[in-house]
């Protein structure tokens, strides 16, 4: 078998041609995010097109944006350079010119809840008053004029009813517990559903009708279940579980109404809550690859569709409801249709203590699976986990040659509530033997080279990547790390709020407190290895990151470079704690790519092939 052509890096890692679609209220318009002059950016046009730019942002893109139900007005936040303080923006699609809605320094806004009832407003967070509290204001979206509308110590997530009243919040307790408290007329409020820490992770408000609550909790089960309790009387209903698997997503009807489940076991599945959508299901389930519904026209007669593959580009549709027939939109890269992609495969083990561990390999096309190099690629977080399709990262790994390794290590979400909860207290002791014996088990299929193995990973996987050359040389070649914290005890006291705020807490529990438990931290910490460190390491770190100081990445550096260690070192003075900004993130991956060709012997770009094909 001959090895596949090179992909280039311009095609895998450039922006995507059409990417987030959001359908208008009225479902005659579309808006999606598209590259203009090289920046991702919000397009718009009437459906079948023509499409024009109504943002024109030139420093790390637009990403996360929202119709208003007004049908003409776009929401989209927006920071300074990754330092997570988050404005507000509206665009008139009908004028784009775009108005700052939350203009204060140093503040976090948050959209919260958008109501066809009240086209004009929106429900925001802004921790102006407290950076560690997110209070909820009533937005004027035509003049900015905000109104406080619940505040609240503690509250994580707030929940507002059809008059964008906040009605239900998530709220923190002592010792990591949450619960769900209700706002009754006379504005008092009071608890609901309450959980310790072992039900914290996934405890989610769905939404909020009239009198009836819905709710993701894995209080008395052993997956997160969807459930509807009525707030006056406190009656509970199970509406969705499985005793494996969470669920992830509900799909709600114009009435904020269950109708269907999202559950994610090797790929996402719908499930039917009501014979209405029965036939919808099933019509989107047939299509290829995992369905997921977008969005709704406010008539429910249009559903905004995504078909994501794993070895092609994803395909956005148009669901018609009344025919049960869909229509082709667009895809989100028609450079990658015909390209040489790989399959994304399940797979699991049985980690050294007997717990059942699952994941994704990406094999290269087109070549014997026999002592292959391979990248391990951890997931951040760590409270989330891998999924199955198409990513440009494994598919880049696999083109040049290395399998790809996907664990969804102990702590890893989806799996349900013992599964996450066996990662407490276990950064860089059992969540990382995962990964180890990962790549014990792929090296003992035959797969895998032992001796030409890599860690590559960002923000919790950028930390493991450092334990991994740090803790264990003998099993990593070579690693790179992205916004990798390097001292746990630094990282767990920055995190906003001294230990009051939900995060904090969270942290604190799962991770270690920096005062009762500094042995531990310290024990934890790759900084305690440093002296030691003889791997080639690769250093990624955005100048502006809030979350992980560049102070860590600096101290890694100073060791590489002190004992002569084969290393590059990456600051981006642009960049917070991810890397979005397209000449960034291309530069990154040429370096890591020179990087892993060196150390692993897989294959390189060449100059003439760096231009799309």
């Amino acid at each position: 078998m001959a090895e596949p052509r090179i992909i280039p890096r311009a095609i895998l890692f450039g922006n995507p041609d059409r990417v987030s679609p959001a359908l208008s209220p009225d479902g005659c318009r579309i808006a999606f995010g598209a590259p203009v002059e090289g920046v991702k950016n919000i397009l718009c046009g009437p459906i079948g097109g023509p499409y024009e730019p109504v943002t024109h942002d030139r420093g790390r893109g637009v990403h996360v944006f929202a119709w208003a139900h007004d049908g003409t007005t776009l929401l989209y936040a927006r920071d300074r350079d990754g330092d997570e303080n988050t404005h507000l923006f509206a665009v008139d699609v009908t004028d784009p010119r775009p108005r700052d809605l939350t203009p204060y320094p140093d503040v976090q806004a948050r959209l919260v809840a958008l109501h066809r009832d009240r086209p004009h407003h929106a429900l925001i967070t802004l921790n102006r008053d407290d950076r560690a509290r997110h209070d909820a204001h009533l937005l004027d979206l035509r003049t900015g004029e905000t109104t406080l509308a619940a505040t609240r110590p503690g509250v994580t997530a707030w929940t507002a009813d059809a008059d964008l009243h906040p009605r239900a919040a998530v709220e923190a307790r002592p010792d990591d517990g949450l619960a769900v408290v209700v706002r009754d007329p006379d504005g008092t409020w009071r608890t609901l559903h309450e959980v310790d820490h072992d039900d914290t992770m996934l405890l989610r408000v769905v939404g909020l009708t009239g009198d009836r609550l819905l709710l993701l909790s894995s209080k008395d089960a052993p997956a997160v279940r969807l459930l509807r309790i009525d707030i006056r009387t406190g009656r509970q209903e199970v509406l969705a579980e499985d005793p494996r698997h969470d669920v992830i997503g509900v799909g709600l009807d114009q009435d904020g109404d269950a109708r269907l489940v999202v559950i994610r076991r090797e790929r996402a599945h719908l499930h039917a809550l009501r014979p209405d959508v029965e036939a919808d299901i099933r019509t989107l389930q047939a299509g290829p690859g995992e369905a997921t519904i977008l969005g709704t026209d406010d008539a429910d007669r249009t559903w905004l569709v995504r078909h994501l593959v794993d070895d092609g580009p994803a395909e956005f549709r148009l669901h018609d409801r009344a025919t049960n027939r869909s229509t082709g939109l667009f895809t989100h890269s028609t450079a990658l249709q015909g390209l040489p992609l790989a399959k994304v495969e399940p797979f699991s083990f049985t980690a050294r203590d007997g717990l059942g561990i699952h994941g994704y390999l990406t094999f290269p096309p087109g070549v014997p699976r026999a002592n292959l190099p391979a990248v391990v690629v951890v997931h951040g977080g760590p409270w989330t986990r891998d999924l199955w399709g198409y990513r440009a990262e494994t598919q880049w790994l696999a083109n040049r040659g290395y399998v790809a390794i996907q664990v969804d290590f102990r702590g890893s979400t989806g799996y349900g509530k013992d599964f996450v909860n066996a990662g407490d207290r276990q950064w860089g002791a059992a969540m990382q033997d995962d990964l180890l014996d990962a790549v014990e088990y792929t090296v003992a299929q035959g797969w895998v080279d032992a001796d030409r193995v890599a860690i590559h990973g960002g923000s919790y996987g950028g930390y493991a990547a450092l334990v991994g050359v740090t803790f264990t040389p003998e099993v990593f070649r070579c690693g790179i790390a992205v916004a990798a914290p390097a001292d746990l005890r630094a990282f767990v006291a920055a995190i906003p709020g001294g230990g009051l705020s939900g995060l904090s807490q969270r942290i604190r529990r799962r991770v270690g407190d920096p005062d009762a438990d500094a042995d531990l931290l310290l024990a934890r910490s790759p900084v305690t290895r440093l002296p030691d460190l003889r791997v080639p390491l690769l250093v990624a770190h955005g100048a502006n990151d809030p979350r992980v100081p560049v102070a860590e990445a600096e101290r890694v550096v100073d060791v590489l470079r002190a004992n002569g260690i084969d290393h590059e070192y990456l600051l981006f003075p642009d960049e917070g704690h991810a890397i979005l900004r397209p000449r960034n993130r291309m530069a990154f991956y040429a370096a890591a790519e020179r990087f892993l060709a060196r150390h692993l012997g897989g294959r390189a770009e060449a100059p003439d092939e760096e231009r799309p094909a």
